[in-house]
């Protein structure tokens, strides 16, 4: 069956129970649709989170108190980080970011404008923008989501021969479940990569990759094999 747009929704994409931005995906189809809510989102949200569990640090920003947040990062907010995240060492978060249960931000990461799913991995010099990452996905050292066209033209969604034109002009990646993005990759404006999908290093992707996949270079994607235990 050839690909189109219905592998690039968010049944097929993300678990929504794997993350504490659950309810911000209800009535609408595609994930790139709530990139602009998210800032909002992150207000409401944060104003009913127990205090208990989360404490509030400056404005709009909640840290879960389980949370290992390093004196040297930077949150900016709207942002929420929920329990047991790490905010490693001269992390940046410019705002408008949800980082997930058990989620790492490495030294000299940048998030702007993402929701990061449970577990999910950015770890070493990574940028994130306008994009979001599904459970226990993990971005190599180096790689990085560009999140705007060069003719800063609107990015348009393509998925076999099917096409959504966004109307976004800040469009990074969409990443579904326990995706493998290799070291120094660039994930070029709409690029949605199915669940358990791996990239190869050094690999500049742009479009669609199904899920189960390995994807090597432009044009040529393996299926990956399905080992029985």
């Amino acid at each position: 069956m050839s690909a189109g747009l219905k592998d690039v929704t968010i049944s097929e994409l993300y678990t929504l129970e794997e993350t504490i931005a659950r309810d911000i995906f209800d009535d609408v189809i595609y994930p790139w649709e709530v990139l602009p809510k998210i800032s909002d989102f992150i207000i409401r949200l944060g104003n009913k989170l127990p205090e208990e569990k989360y404490e509030k640090r400056g404005e709009n920003v909640w840290v879960a108190k389980s949370a290992k947040v390093y004196p040297t990062a930077y949150i900016n907010g709207p942002a929420i980080i929920d329990e047991e995240a790490e905010i490693r060492h001269c992390a940046f978060i410019r705002g408008n970011a949800i980082v997930g249960k058990g989620a790492v931000v490495g030294n000299s990461t940048e998030l702007k404008n993402v929701i990061l799913f449970n577990k999910v991995q950015v770890p070493h010099y990574n940028y994130v923008g306008d994009s979001i990452l599904g459970y226990k996905a993990h971005m190599g050292a180096g790689s990085i989501t560009s999140n705007v066209k060069s003719d800063k033209t609107l990015v348009v969604v393509r998925a076999g021969k099917e096409s959504y034109e966004t109307g976004l002009k800040k469009f990074g990646a969409m990443l579904g479940d326990q995706v493998e993005v290799g070291c120094n990759s660039v994930l070029n404006p709409g690029t949605i990569i199915g669940k358990s999908s791996n990239v190869y290093p050094t690999s500049m992707v742009r479009g669609f990759i199904p899920s189960n996949s390995i994807y090597k270079k432009q044009g040529e994607i393996a299926d990956k094999e399905i080992r029985v235990q």
